[in-house]
């Protein structure tokens, strides 16, 4: 592994500026989780995902990267994690390499609260835009093709059998397409769980997408999140898919280069694992 030498001004002024970029970020749910409160769309990248904020505040340059006088030695990758970084590596090769599916409409996240009650609702706080009964006739006039395993094991067990794929954890990597929005949020989890041998740079540049892409996936979700302050996008009507489609084709397209980005770092270190 080619190693870089980084100044101290360099490695200060990054390392700065990534702590303001970050705060922006976790500062108001650490606030919100101080008085008790909790925010459907702000807060899940905190609490679904297992990377503390404290961790995602902390800079590290990656692998290689050292800073002037400390008599920087070639890097080396411990071989422990060479199979992990492998599976992310073919996962995301392969996703790369299919055709982007954007016919989806969100409907995952109907799925998730097909048949259930009010108080059944993973975020019950907030109502239904068409309550239960109107929830669950979208979902069954629908065609459900979600082929990303950590969306549809939140299924209710009604709404299972409905998907036109099963896909399983084993399976994931012959499943996973790059117009999905979970596929695309969780280019965030596959880059921190390089860390930190990738750069904290590489991470909140996938965190930032991540969360773009949440907001899309609960206004199109079938809670009314109105008095938060986002529009719904009915994906219920021809309208609202065409919205839900573009903004769907659009994140897939950012995701490319960060996929990209991801890809080429699994692959500088895998040429680096010590024996």
């Amino acid at each position: 592994m080619q190693l870089i030498v980084l100044d101290r001004p360099t490695w200060e002024a990054r390392r700065a500026a990534h702590e303001a970029r970050v705060d922006a970020w976790i500062e108001p749910h650490l606030a919100r989780r101080r008085l008790g409160r909790r925010h459907p769309v702000e807060d899940f990248l905190f609490t679904y995902y297992s990377y503390r904020p404290a961790q995602l505040r902390r800079w590290h340059p990656g692998a290689g990267v050292e800073l002037a006088g400390l008599g920087a030695e070639a890097a080396t990758v411990p071989a422990r994690r060479a199979e992990a970084i492998a599976w992310i590596r073919d996962l995301l090769v392969a996703t790369a390499a299919r055709t982007p599916h954007l016919g989806c409409f969100g409907l995952h996240e109907w799925a998730m609260v097909y048949r259930q009650t009010q108080d059944e609702l993973r975020h019950n706080a907030w109502p239904l835009r068409l309550g239960s009964e109107g929830t669950d006739a979208v979902v069954d006039a629908s065609r459900i093709r979600c082929s990303h395993f950590d969306a549809f094991r939140f299924y209710t067990a009604p709404a299972r059998p409905l998907n036109l794929l099963q896909p399983t954890r084993e399976s994931q990597i012959a499943n996973e397409q790059p117009g999905c929005l979970h596929a695309n949020m969780d280019l965030y989890k596959h880059a921190y769980k390089l860390a930190p041998l990738v750069p904290a740079e590489l991470i909140a540049d996938c965190f930032e997408l991540a969360r773009d892409v949440r907001t899309l996936d609960m206004r199109a979700s079938p809670y009314d999140l109105a008095d938060l302050g986002y529009e719904a996008v009915g994906i219920e009507t021809p309208e609202g898919r065409a919205r839900y489609v573009e903004a769907q084709r659009s994140f897939a397209e950012r995701a490319v280069p960060l996929r990209g980005r991801l890809i080429a770092e699994c692959e500088r270190l895998l040429e680096a694992v010590a024996d």
